[in-house]
Parts: C-alpha cells; sequence; structure tokens
C-alpha cells in the first residue's frame, strides 16, 4: 500500500465503532426507552456521528480493492446513487420514525426498533458518503453544490427538532404513559430532545462546512503543486532533448 491509512485513520475508525457501541449496548440504549432526549442522542450517533467517523477512517489506498465494485454498483443504482436521493432519504429516515405511531411502535417492538437503527445508519452512511468519500469523483460534491446539499438537510431536520420544542403538549404516548426520569415531564423531555437535535443539526452543519472549505484548499494547493512538478519535468524534458540535438 504506497499511503497507508496511519493512526490518525485507526482513531476515526476506532472511534466509530465505539460510538456504535455506545449507541446501541450501553445504557444509551435502555434509558432511551423512557426518556426521549436519551432517545434522541441515539438518533444522533447512528445517524452522523457513527457514518462520519467511519467515512473520514477510509482513505483511497484502502478503498483501491473495491473502488471499481463501487464504480459498478452505483451505474447500476442509477437514480439511488444520486445527492438527492442521498438528502431524500435522510430526511425521509428522520420524519418517518418520528411520527408519533412510528416512534412508539418502535418502542413497543424490538424487531422494529432495530429496523429503526438499521434506517438510520444507512441514510447517513449514504448522506455522509456523498460528501466525505475519499474518491472524490465519485462524489460529485464540491463548492456551493456541498453547501447546498447540507443548508438544504439541515434545515429540514432542524425545523423537526423546533417543532418538538415548540409542541403546546408532548407528542409521543409512550413516554406519557412511563415513567419519568430526573424530574422531567414527557413534555419538558421532548422539548430537550428538540432542543439538542436542533442544536446538533447546527454544530454538524458548521463544522462539515469548514472540514469542506478546507479540503477544496487543500485540494486546490495539491493540484498547483502538481501542474508545478509536471511543468517543471517538462522544461527539464525539453532542454535534455535542445542539448542532444546534432
Amino acid at each position: 500500500m504506497p499511503h497507508p491509512p496511519g493512526f490518525g485513520r485507526l482513531a476515526l475508525f476506532a472511534g466509530s465503532m465505539l460510538t456504535l457501541v455506545a449507541a446501541l449496548l450501553s445504557p444509551v440504549d435502555s434509558i432511551s426507552d423512557n426518556v426521549m432526549f436519551m432517545h434522541m442522542v441515539q438518533h444522533v450517533l447512528l445517524l452522523d456521528i457513527v457514518p462520519i467517523l467511519f467515512i473520514l477512517s477510509l482513505t483511497k489506498g484502502l478503498l483501491r480493492p473495491v473502488t471499481r465494485r463501487l464504480t459498478r454498483i452505483e451505474e447500476q443504482a442509477g437514480p439511488l446513487a444520486h445527492p438527492v436521493f442521498a438528502v431524500a432519504a435522510y430526511i425521509g429516515f428522520m420524519g418517518l420514525w418520528h411520527i408519533p405511531r412510528m416512534y412508539d411502535l418502535a418502542l413497543e417492538h424490538e424487531w422494529v426498533h432495530y429496523l429503526e437503527h438499521v434506517c438510520f445508519v444507512i441514510g447517513g452512511s449514504l448522506y455522509w458518503w456523498h460528501l466525505l468519500s475519499p474518491i472524490r469523483a465519485r462524489q460529485g460534491l464540491s463548492g456551493m453544490g456541498a453547501i447546498v446539499y447540507m443548508a438544504v438537510t439541515k434545515f429540514f431536520v432542524g425545523m423537526l427538532g423546533i417543532i418538538l420544542v415548540f409542541a403546546p403538549h408532548a407528542i409521543y404516548p409512550w413516554y406519557e404513559h412511563h415513567p419519568h426520569y430526573w424530574g422531567l415531564t414527557a413534555h419538558a423531555d421532548q422539548s430537550l430532545a428538540g432542543s439538542m437535535m436542533a442544536l446538533e443539526q447546527s454544530l454538524i452543519m458548521a463544522t462539515a462546512l469548514v472540514y469542506i472549505i478546507f479540503r477544496m484548499f487543500n485540494d486546490s494547493e495539491r493540484e498547483a503543486q502538481r501542474r508545478e512538478r509536471y511543468d517543471d519535468a517538462w522544461a527539464r524534458y525539453r532542454e535534455q532533448l535542445a542539448q542532444h540535438r546534432p
């Protein structure tokens, strides 16, 4: 492997796996059955944090053995591989699983809860792949395209959080009919969860935009250096040709 990933990439991968464990096997999962705020934390971890850390842990070198296969999958997927579909899936899964009946079903039935987790991981991975994939030619998002891509998504998901914050009453019957923890009523718990969602979406968007802009400048600098090396090599080659002419 010409460019080994290094300890930084290993730390990002380990972070994604630890976050996944925290979301599914730690007290976050058990407490989320009775505290909406913790359930929202679980959603955020699966939808954003786990996919972001995992994708950032990848490099072109690590993906080289499967790059052609990924390309074929994207070609065969057609519209499903387009960024618009990723936005629709991200927003759609968040909206679907926050419909009161679907939300309560996930808490009532374990297999539905597992399905919800799978939807969030798939939706988040697909969404962040278009932004953070190390295979730049595959994502097709840069500059204003990436900014619009994020702004549209975070606006709609952020609005969902705002709705939860300012709803005049508790939306989800499950929490009204189960024990309350930490002195929170079902309504206060819902408002806290909505605030966390809206804040997380804003922070994630701001951080991702900074990263994308930094990467754009870094790529531009590397491209300029490559052109400079090419021009220097071409100039030396022309000098050598001129020296060997009779």
